[in-house]
């Protein structure tokens, strides 16, 4: 079994065709698919999601890039959806100064109050981190001691970064540019992790690994980013799908979700 350990299925090109894209990854022996909340209401949608089909997970989160609009009316919506028991993880969080979409002083304030509802919640995060390596880290070492758990999503440092959240007990997460030949740092990281800390994503529908390059990429395609990552360990894919699958369910507790039922329909019941 493989899991897509994080996917945007609330993004439009999944969401029309999702119990399509459900079964193609079924066929491909991707049997969950943790969906990620980028907003208030992405995180909304990614939890009725999660409430209609039993293979999904779904996390809170409030992306950088749309930190500008982050009032406190919209920080207390997130709270109240974090605490719904169904909730896998807080995220995606983090700093981007690569796009900017959102300037540099609301996406640091966003990030420091994303990590004081995860600590106050105990919920494992799940950090972005865009051309901002310096600023993430020293923020969430201020957090770290408080912090039950965290995710580097699409991990981009390299190796001596990579030790430094590993040393933390932090999980890295691989996504489909590891099949790129020019991925040496993403490639030397998941050649030199142990394996046990290793999480597979697509990042879906974007980050397609190379054989659909130019495609919309979907949790079926996990599948390549696990057999590259084999290859590069010289080890069986049987062998990564089983430990990356462990990964996941101790990453994100997966088996104590399973045992707490369904997302609360009131705190995500869709708009009127």
């Amino acid at each position: 079994m493989l899991i897509d350990s994080h996917a945007h299925l609330d993004e439009p090109y999944l969401r029309d065709n999702l119990s399509a894209v459900l079964e193609r990854a079924r066929l491909e022996d991707v049997k969950k698919v943790v969906t990620i909340g980028v907003t208030p209401a992405s995180s909304r949608k990614c939890m009725e999601i999660a409430a209609r089909y039993p293979e999904v997970y779904a996390t809170v989160g409030y992306h950088p890039h749309w930190a500008k609009g982050a009032g406190p009316e919209r920080l207390t919506e997130i709270e109240t959806l974090a605490r719904d028991p169904a909730v896998a993880a807080l995220g995606e969080i983090g700093l981007d100064f690569h796009h900017f979409h959102s300037p540099r002083k609301p996406q640091l304030e966003l990030f420091r109050n994303m990590l004081e509802i995860a600590s106050t919640l105990g919920l494992p995060v799940i950090i972005h981190d865009r051309k901002a390596h310096e600023e993430v880290y020293d923020i969430l070492f201020e957090f770290r001691a408080r912090l039950t758990g965290g995710i580097m999503h699409c991990f981009s440092g390299n190796w001596d970064l990579a030790r430094k959240y590993l040393d933390w007990g932090f999980f890295l997460s691989i996504p489909g540019p590891v099949t790129y030949s020019s991925s040496h740092d993403l490639r030397e990281v998941a050649q030199k992790a142990p394996l046990d800390r290793i999480l597979l994503e697509t990042d879906a529908p974007y980050l397609t690994p190379a054989p659909h390059r130019g495609k919309k990429n979907e949790p079926a395609f996990v599948r390549y980013t696990a057999m590259e990552i084999a290859r590069i360990r010289n080890t069986s894919l049987e062998k990564i799908a089983r430990v990356t699958t462990e990964n996941v369910f101790n990453a994100f507790r997966i088996q104590e979700l399973e045992t707490r039922g369904g997302p609360d329909p009131e705190t995500h019941r869709p708009e009127p």
